[in-house]
């Protein structure tokens, strides 16, 4: 499936594009595998942190690769691993998030690093936000909230639905109940599956704790856990049991438009430099 939409996206357009693999995934290193063969131009390592190998392979294959980072160290880390772009990644953001603001991050990386380019991601919305913090020193910012509520998005209408009506305080994060089972926060709209994933993380504390499962097979079962309720919600419209995924932003969209039009409410509400 990967490769076919690569190879439609080459049909529809001479720019180049970037493609987001997740490092989470079951067949991310097939498809790590795909994008270097297929040499693709710009490799996004999302979901979890590339090891320095996987980040020189794609650099092997000649693509110009880009992290995602949540916290200063992880910058940082990511840039003498070899990584040519990083985007800084707000709690305010939608899905797997880091425990930091995307204002500190902004403050503690941005201005401060000039050896690569660096993008922003978390709670924006709007063209006069990524005016900005593009003034601010930013190469560019990352939306994911926002398409979401494009006519293009193939998420199902009851999930775009929930969207409309959601307000920026019901994009919560989860919470991490013990050490021993680190799960990464996911930032999302409460219903019926936030509150089955806290149950799952007791039964999981409950089973390491009694020697049933190990550490690395609690966490595999959390990530599954997430994988199965977010298609659930964005394919099948469960938006009761299935996971929302939204960032904070999701107040600032409450209208399902086209693609271009976003597009265009963006530039038009980006302020003119002259």
């Amino acid at each position: 499936m990967l490769k076919k939409q690569i190879l439609e996206t080459r049909e529809i357009s001479h720019h180049s594009f970037g493609v987001n693999i997740i490092t989470l995934a079951p067949v991310y290193k097939d498809q790590l595998n795909l994008v270097c063969e297929m040499e693709c131009e710009c490799i996004v390592f999302a979901g979890g942190i590339p090891k320095r190998n996987e980040i020189q392979d794609a650099k092997d294959a000649g693509a110009k690769v880009a992290c995602f980072a949540s916290t200063a160290p992880l910058a940082t880390m990511l840039i003498k691993r070899g990584a040519d772009a990083l985007i800084l990644e707000g709690s305010e953001a939608g899905g797997h998030i880091g425990p930091v603001a995307l204002s500190v991050l902004i403050q503690q990386i941005l201005f401060k690093v000039d050896s690569v380019p660096i993008f922003v991601a978390g709670g924006i919305a709007t063209g006069r936000m990524m005016a900005h913090l593009l003034m601010m020193g930013a190469a560019g910012i990352q939306m994911g909230t926002r398409f979401v509520m494009s006519e293009e998005c193939i998420a199902h209408p009851k999930f775009k639905e929930v969207f409309k009506r959601a307000k920026a305080k019901d994009a919560m994060a989860t919470p991490q109940f013990d050490s021993r089972l680190p799960v990464i926060p996911v930032r999302a709209l409460k219903n019926e599956g936030t509150i089955e994933f806290g149950n799952l993380q007791l039964e999981l504390l409950h089973k390491l704790d009694n020697g049933i499962i190990d550490r690395e097979q609690a966490q595999y079962a959390a990530e599954r856990f997430w994988i199965g309720a977010l298609k659930n919600a964005v394919i099948d419209g469960d938006v009761t049991k299935g996971s929302l995924m939204a960032g904070q932003s999701v107040e600032l969209v409450d209208e399902v438009k086209p693609l271009k039009s976003i597009m265009d409410e963006i530039i038009l509400m980006t302020p003119n430099p002259n």
